[in-house]
């Protein structure tokens, strides 16, 4: 199993920048995929940015090409999402998620999550 902790959300004002952490327990953390989502009330959960076992590998949700950055240290068991630029759209609960499968993208299932954290864009 994986524990997974999220931190560092807060509240931004439009087009700061804020950076999230993932902190990771449990073995072999770094063979899998991680990935952020997030989740506005009334709207669905979405993957935001993922990232594989190694780093090798990224994707972004077209809404956060450019402005979001996803990044992880296995020998601190951490990835992070640096947000810049942000919108009152971004305003959700991010959630930190580890994937099983071969620690590339979309080779798993997302079977680990951690609590999430607010984060909240003022305009």
């Amino acid at each position: 199993q994986v524990h997974l902790v999220e931190s560092g959300g807060g509240l931004v004002q439009a087009g700061g920048s804020l950076r999230l952490s993932c902190v990771a327990s449990g073995r072999a953390f770094s063979r899998y995929a991680v990935g952020w989502f997030r989740q506005a009330p009334g709207k669905e959960r979405e993957l935001v940015a993922a990232i594989s076992w190694n780093g090798g590998n990224t994707d972004y949700a077209d809404s956060v090409k450019g402005r979001f950055t996803i990044s992880r240290d296995n020998a601190k068991n951490t990835v992070s999402l640096l947000m810049s630029s942000l919108k009152p759209d971004d305003t959700a609960v991010y959630y930190c998620a580890a994937e099983s499968g071969l620690g590339y993208i979309g080779t798993g299932s997302w079977d680990f999550w951690g609590q999430g954290t607010q984060v909240t864009v003022s305009s």
